[in-house]
């Protein structure tokens, strides 16, 4: 292979010369790109898991590092991280790998101190989350300059926190009992509610009609209600699969849980349209709060594999937004990022928080914790992905958008 900027031509002078032209940068970089699979999934497992080791001993969040593998390995620079090699197997491993992290978030929550700051974690879910779309819709139109469309269904996008990021922090800041269970259970349980309210919006964007439109509000409800009954069926079906002695062999009730909460994540999906993350929520939630043999054990390995399947769609999902596209944003971009963060999110924990016994500074801290995560991911390459293949040109800018959100919110 000769060296860039060279390359061989098909023309070949008197005497055997073969002759050369010079190739641009963009072509040199394309020849070099590996599009093999496996080698992608591969390299994203990890090198997911290497870069959070390494945000562990620097006690930094580990989505700062991934964004950055992921931009690194990805087309613009090595390109040995292709995702669009794997096709629409992307969307299906993304699909899995999001269950598999919200039901460990379902697990995690304690529903005695959920029904103590049940108020103000209701109002966070509903109004707090209007707050947060009409909010970011109003930021894309007027600042970046967005149709209507595309300014929505950013503000959709936006609705989902991160509970992936805040978490870890809450670990790590001794943050007190009330203002851990309000952010941990806002960032679990607005992240089905946005995902389910932002497809629903991406449905009527791809064909607007007034029945879509009227339709909107009971599709939302019915996937919400599906979603929430299936998730307390399969939950109850897991914890007394796992109580009932004799039923789960020992030694395989953490696979057995994994495998049926899967089952009840793409059993919904499959008879209410993304219903899914609403089902796979709720029965973490009722696992988590059912007393088994293998609870402690089932914690431990969920949230052990919830950080591998971050690790591994955070470096996958990177590499698939283009820097250019980030960099076109310009000032605009980082602008709209500061308004979410310093006037919407504010005015999210105000609505939400208003007529609570919380203090102004409690209230200032839930103000300041917004960041944004993998569902925000992982559905902005989704709304790409179905806009672009229908000829919508916005995707990619409004896919660009979440990650620069991603970015700043986590590190800042």
């Amino acid at each position: 292979m000769l060296p860039w900027p060279f390359r061989l031509t098909d023309d070949v002078k008197p005497g055997g010369i073969l002759i050369c032209s010079v190739v641009s940068s963009e072509e040199y970089m394309e020849s070099l790109r590996i599009n093999d699979p496996a080698l992608t999934i591969a390299l994203a497992l990890g090198v997911g898991i290497v870069a959070q080791v390494i945000a562990r001993h620097l006690r930094i969040p580990g989505i700062a590092l991934l964004l950055g593998a992921g931009v690194l390995l990805g087309p613009d620079f090595l390109g040995i991280v292709v995702p669009d090699s794997l096709g629409q197997a992307l969307q299906t491993l993304v699909g899995f790998a999001v269950a598999i992290i919200l039901f460990e978030g379902g697990m995690n929550l304690d529903i005695r101190r959920l029904r103590r700051e049940a108020l103000v974690i209701r109002r966070l879910v509903t109004v707090g989350a209007l707050v947060t779309m009409v909010g970011g819709t109003l930021c894309a139109k007027l600042i970046l300059g967005w149709a209507w469309i595309p300014s929505i269904l950013f503000g959709t996008l936006v609705i989902v926190t991160g509970p992936t990021v805040i978490t870890p922090l809450l670990r790590r800041l001794r943050v007190n009992h009330k203002l851990a269970t309000v952010l941990e259970a806002e960032g679990v349980l607005v992240d089905a509610v946005g995902a389910v309210v932002a497809v629903v919006a991406l449905e009527v964007a791809i064909s607007p009609s007034g029945t879509a439109m009227a339709l909107a509000g009971p599709d939302l409800l019915l996937r919400m209600g599906f979603g929430t009954l299936v998730g307390i069926a399969g939950g109850f079906v897991i914890a007394w699969a796992l109580r009932t002695r004799g039923v789960v062999p020992e030694g395989l009730e953490n696979v057995f849980a994994l495998g049926l909460a899967l089952i009840v994540f793409q059993l919904s999906h499959v008879f209410v349209h993304e219903s899914g993350i609403v089902a796979v929520v709720v029965a973490g939630l009722v696992v988590g709060n059912i007393k088994t043999r293998a609870l402690g054990d089932l914690r431990e390995f969920k949230e052990q594999l919830t950080v591998m399947m971050i690790g591994m769609l955070f470096v996958l999902l990177a590499a698939d937004v283009r820097i250019v596209e980030v960099q076109a944003l310009g000032w605009a971009g980082v602008l709209t990022v500061i308004a979410l963060m310093f006037i919407v999110r504010p005015l999210n924990v105000l609505a939400g928080t208003y007529g609570s016994d919380l203090t102004v500074r409690e209230k200032l801290f839930l103000s300041w914790m917004g960041p944004r995560g993998i569902v925000a991911a992982a559905l902005a390459s989704l709304f790409s992905q179905e806009l672009n293949g229908r000829g919508i040109e916005v995707g990619q800018e409004l896919r660009a958008m979440v990650f620069l959100v991603i970015a700043v919110t986590v590190l800042v």
